[in-house]
């Protein structure tokens, strides 16, 4: 019998058969070149998302968080899948419509907009800061040991003072204008999940205190409370994995939403976002996923994950059992397999990507 023949017989059942299909898939099968419009590389796509979809979707490691109470409320068996490719195309698999609270997936997009607002590079260095902690997510330690203290956009502490960043007069016109942009991003309505925002906004007394010793060394620029205010309703705002993905293929085109054409943010300020993404959109899981992966990207405890390949597509996927670092495991392996098998990671072989020099 040939190595590449999978003999069914031996296979028990249809799960082994999946993980069967899965191993040949990524280690015996050539990489996806790159792709035109076609019809036969829409059929590419439209393949790979379901088999990822079908492959992880019988997974059950991992929980829901529950520090957010209402998250832990949230179906378990939830996973939806989205690919949005830069001129448009759109590939689903699953629950990719069921709205979920964005979390911290919310960040970088936030990030983008103080960019945007200021149109300069050096507002989220001098005033955040930029550097990878390798410390969870919500660490007081970590504002302690790095001298910027709110340490980049993407942890719970730059995060909240760059929410507060963002110019407006007022707490509710702040809200507004970043609700505002990720609707554009997003190309739909964006409402806050009010149970999740109450259930949040009475737990979150670690955030409170980050928020006040931001206040100590003067690493926020609003009001402590309204600030935190303003931080845990964008958090608490309802996307699906299409909408993110919808977000995150507007950073792979140039700050140029894929679909209706419109430009929401400059592409100059894109590879700033990226590069934080690729260095902390994992927290301290960030260097195993680029070692693995290698695609910017960031994560939510909601359960939703976007990546982004930059002039081509970004894929999002949504499952509510996370890691102990906080990342979504369905999430996580379903990208990293659209990835391997589209050849997508920032650094694979020019020759994997069927790129000619």
């Amino acid at each position: 019998m040939d190595k590449r023949t999978i003999c069914l017989r031996c296979v028990p059942d249809f799960r082994s058969l999946l993980i069967v299909m899965h191993l040949t898939m990524l280690f015996l099968l050539p990489a996806q070149p790159a792709w035109s419009d076609s019809d036969g590389d829409s059929y590419v796509l439209r393949q790979v998302v379901q088999e990822a979809h079908a492959l992880f979707s019988g997974i059950t490691e991992g929980a829901n968080a529950d520090y957010i109470p209402e998250l832990s409320r949230v179906p378990s068996e939830l996973f939806g899948l989205a690919l949005i490719t830069v001129d448009g195309r759109v590939f689903t698999a699953g629950d990719a419509d069921y709205e979920f609270s964005i979390q911290s997936v919310s960040k970088p997009f936030t990030a983008a907009l103080v960019l945007q607002e200021f149109d300069n590079p050096a507002v989220i260095v001098e005033k955040v800061g930029v550097e990878p902690t390798g410390l969870p997510f919500n660490s007081i330690l970590a504002m302690e040991l790095h001298p910027a203290r709110s340490v980049n956009p993407l942890v719970n502490a730059g995060a909240i003072a760059t929410v507060s960043l963002v110019p407006a007069e007022n707490n509710a016109k702040r809200f507004l204008k970043i609700k505002q942009f990720f609707e554009a991003l997003a190309m739909r309505e964006l409402n806050v999940i009010t149970e999740v925002y109450r259930s949040e906004a009475a737990t979150n007394q670690s955030n409170r205190a980050i928020a006040h010793l931001l206040k100590k060394y003067g690493r926020i620029y609003a009001d402590p409370e309204e600030t935190l205010d303003v931080y845990t309703r964008q958090c608490a705002l309802g996307v699906s994995a299409r909408s993110l993905a919808m977000m995150g293929a507007t950073l792979a085109n140039d700050g140029i939403n894929p679909v209706n054409k419109q430009k929401i943010l400059e592409g100059r300020h894109i590879p700033r976002i990226l590069a934080i993404m690729q260095t902390a959109g994992f927290y301290d899981e960030s260097g195993q996923w680029s070692y693995n992966v290698g695609l910017p990207a960031k994560t939510g405890v909601g359960g939703g994950i976007v990546a982004v390949a930059p002039g081509r597509m970004a894929i999002a996927a949504f499952s509510p059992r996370l890691n102990r670092s906080g990342n979504s495991i369905r999430a996580m392996r379903a990208i990293e397999y659209v990835s391997r098998r589209l050849a997508l990671g920032l650094f694979q072989p020019l020759r994997e990507k069927g790129i000619r020099r």
